[in-house]
């Protein structure tokens, strides 16, 4: 059962990945017909942008985004149980060893970031230093390290950058549109039913894509969620530890100190705690789904 939801995760994860090339794709063909007259180019033109967006997001430094969050490294010295926890799970997962960092926040909260294992980092908040048993940091620091181990990061910031690249020609496309790049083309186009078409086609692609692209986005983290919690168990063999810390951060209130939405997806829980939206817009799914696929583990 365990490795069935692993193995049905990533295949999720990966169908989610065609789909947003395909949206890529999409809004790239609209883009060039309108201010080409030629798909094919818009597509290139697309996969470019999407590449030089994702080329530049994977590389970010894991410092810059430890300094972002207010965290700080430590050592053996400092945090004992903390290092010898996470260096547990990352021999058992077959890992380098991360570096380990320390927010100070009295909410329980953790996250991993680094594009590969051989520069990735770990956090956790003095809150959940506070609150969680052994067991339930096994299965917090098991499911950071299983983000590492699984490149979720990578993929992750793949998605934040397409979507962002989708965002971003959908933008130009209408407003190229609106303030004259779309009569150019339609100088050139006949008044043809496919014309016609074309043109309806790209329009209703310049204005659901990126609507489309970020659910798409939300869709890959929440599933890699799913994936790093399976995986946490896989690693400590103890459902019930991973189960009790996730019922923990669910009554935990928000973290105190501000963190952007592009950290807030890094998280184990949803630092926020934000209520009143729809379940589509959510980076994270609820902590009682989570739960419940543990439980038929």
């Amino acid at each position: 059962m365990l490795f069935d939801q692993i193995a049905a995760n990533k295949r999720r994860t990966w169908l989610l990945l065609v789909a947003f090339f395909t949206l890529l794709a999409v809004i790239g063909a609209a883009a060039g017909y309108l201010w080409l007259g030629s798909t094919f180019a818009g597509v290139i033109i697309a996969f470019i942008i999407g590449g030089i967006y994702a080329f530049s997001m994977i590389f970010q430094s894991t410092e810059v985004v430890m300094s972002m969050n207010g965290a700080r490294q430590v050592s053996e010295d400092e945090a004992p149980e903390l290092y010898h926890i996470v260096q547990d799970m990352a021999m058992v997962a077959q890992i380098p060893m991360p570096r380990v960092y320390i927010v100070d926040d009295m909410s329980p909260n953790a996250f991993a970031t680094g594009s590969k294992p051989e520069n990735a980092a770990v956090a956790v908040t003095t809150g959940l230093l506070n609150l969680m048993n052994r067991e339930e940091m096994e299965g917090v620091i098991g499911h950071e390290v299983s983000h590492i181990r699984n490149y979720d990061i990578r993929i992750s910031t793949i998605a934040v950058a397409l979507a962002s690249a989708i965002t971003m020609i959908s933008s130009i496309a209408g407003r190229m549109m609106w303030f004259g790049g779309g009569r150019r083309r339609s100088d050139r186009d006949d008044d043809s039913g496919l014309g016609v078409l074309m043109l309806i086609f790209s329009l209703i692609a310049i204005i659901l894509a990126p609507l489309a692209a970020t659910l798409v986005q939300l869709a890959i983290s929440r599933q890699r969620e799913f994936l790093a919690d399976a995986s946490s168990v896989e690693l400590t063999r103890n459902p019930q530890g991973m189960i009790n810390a996730l019922l923990k951060l669910d009554n935990s209130e928000p973290m105190h100190r501000h963190v952007d939405d592009a950290s807030a997806a890094l998280y184990i829980s949803d630092p926020k705690k934000q209520g009143g939206l729809q379940k589509l817009f959510f980076t994270h799914p609820p902590i009682s789904e989570r739960v419940e696929r543990l439980k038929h583990m």
